[in-house]
């Protein structure tokens, strides 16, 4: 929703540069309605402040006057002023009278509109991106994944509505740091379903076999994840799996370190084992999942908040962290998708063999018998 500030604040070093791009728009229209036909399919809410909103809307909604009497008289835009004032109170005529005066050039009027596009595509995808990044924190909904993932389906048609707005053209990624990842908002909730994935998966190596969907890097702790490569590795291998061959196995592979207890580490992995391993490997995932849109939503959020950066940065920065999601979220749907019912192709009976044509000639002499 635009703000809805006093159309006369003074306090001019505080305003963004769109502020002055939309009065300009609006000072040129004010002079010469006739360039309404010149700029872009914008709408009112692409404003940055309701006042701005409300004389745009009231400039579009009223019959553009004849331009030799427009220049003699200004009840054209006291009709205008009529108009905007049943929206926003406020405005006055000294404020029309504003933003004629610092409009430098009318004919320039497509390039102002294209300026208050982009800072409303980057407002918009910053709405979406912050949707998406309390989501994905929302603990309290009975279906965060599929909640999540809505989200950010909405925000990448945001994204391709960018993209078709704004063409591309040859540009750098975004300069913007990537923010730094955000610390698991449930972390000792996921450490122990880690913990219990990780026994259970000892427990019954066999499963672990069919859980290629299920990657180190979904692990909010680091040793969990080495721990799983340890014991999925050793059950591709077919390898003898317990708790002190997956300890043996991580400690080949560099992860004990001199703050590892080996005993803790067996007794992690030699703890009774509840649940199946797919349950608690769905869990884990899904932290990742909801972890991943999360920084994701993040990434895009700090992407809009650098003013450098211009929408087509924005359109390659936010589809190439949407596609992270993306991976993360097809491990997801092979974890979560029933598995496919063997098909069993019905066996074709060998047909009889068929009769050869009767024969009508007499048998060759030479097979006669002597």
């Amino acid at each position: 929703m635009p703000r809805t500030p006093d159309p006369d604040e003074d306090d001019l070093d505080a305003l963004p540069p769109v502020h002055f791009a939309e009065q300009a728009l609006l000072g040129a229209l004010l002079l010469e309605p006739h360039r309404l036909d010149e700029v872009p399919p914008i709408d009112p809410d692409c404003f940055s402040t309701a006042a701005h909103s409300a004389l745009f809307a009231a400039i579009r909604s009223l019959p553009a006057p004849d331009p030799a009497q427009h220049t003699q008289n200004t009840d054209w835009l006291e009709k205008v002023l009529t108009t905007a004032q049943d929206h926003v109170r406020g405005l006055s005529a000294s404020y029309l009278h504003t933003v004629i005066q610092v409009c430098p050039r009318p004919r320039h009027a497509p390039a102002y509109a294209r300026m208050i596009e982009a800072e409303h595509a980057r407002r918009t995808l910053r709405a979406g991106a912050q949707r998406l990044a309390q989501t994905a924190r929302d603990l309290t909904h009975p279906q965060p994944v599929p909640t999540t993932l809505a989200e950010a389906d909405a925000l990448t048609a945001i994204v391709d509505h960018l993209a078709a707005t704004f063409p591309p053209h040859p540009g750098s990624l975004p300069r913007t740091p990537a923010p730094t990842p955000a610390a698991p908002h449930n972390g000792d909730e996921a450490a122990e379903e880690e913990r219990l994935l990780l026994a259970a998966a000892t427990a019954h190596p066999r499963d672990v076999e069919q859980m290629r969907w299920l990657t180190a890097g979904d692990f909010t702790r680091p040793l969990h994840g080495g721990l799983w490569q340890s014991a999925t590795a050793l059950a591709q291998r077919h390898a003898p799996v317990d708790p002190v061959t997956i300890l043996w196995e991580a400690q080949q592979r560099g992860l004990l370190t001199a703050d590892t207890e080996p005993a803790e580490l067996l007794d992690l992995l030699g703890a009774p084992a509840v649940g199946s391993p797919h349950y608690w490997g769905e869990r884990v995932l899904q932290h990742s999942l909801l972890a991943t849109a999360h920084h994701v939503a993040l990434r895009i959020e700090a992407f809009t908040d650098d003013p450098a950066t211009t929408p087509y940065q924005l359109v390659v920065g936010s589809r190439r962290a949407l596609a992270d999601l993306a991976a993360v979220r097809t491990r997801w749907h092979h974890a979560t998708s029933p598995a496919p019912a063997p098909t069993h192709q019905p066996t074709r009976a060998s047909a009889p063999p068929r009769a050869g044509p009767p024969r009508t000639t007499a048998p060759s002499p030479s097979r006669i018998s002597r």
